[in-house]
């Protein structure tokens, strides 16, 4: 999996085609990311409380990994991403500026 918490991803496909967002968490599991703000749901929610009302409540949903694309820290566009050794640590670069992420 090429993205870790914090990264800033553009998707590629599907109805958020173009936003670009933050990752709030990643599941290598399943190959899903989900991103802040992007792939909306309308959920309806059942009154916690008696008394209280239910609500409609907007959420966001996971994206497939494969539907979004690192955007790089130094160049800002979105783009591969490639794997080195330094010493002992494996390290994420760019494929287009070959700046490390």
């Amino acid at each position: 999996m090429n993205f870790k918490k914090g990264d800033t991803v553009k998707i590629m496909i599907g109805k958020d085609k173009g936003k670009q967002a933050k990752v709030v968490s990643v599941d290598s599991k399943l190959g899903k990311v989900l991103v802040d703000g992007v792939n909306m749901v309308k959920k309806h929610q059942r009154p916690k409380k008696q008394g209280e009302k239910g609500e409609i409540v907007t959420v966001s949903r996971p994206v497939n990994a494969s539907n979004a694309m690192l955007v790089c820290s130094s160049c800002s566009k979105p783009a591969r991403v490639g794997f080195k050794k330094e010493g002992n640590k494996k390290v994420r670069y760019c494929k287009k500026c070959n700046a490390n992420n």
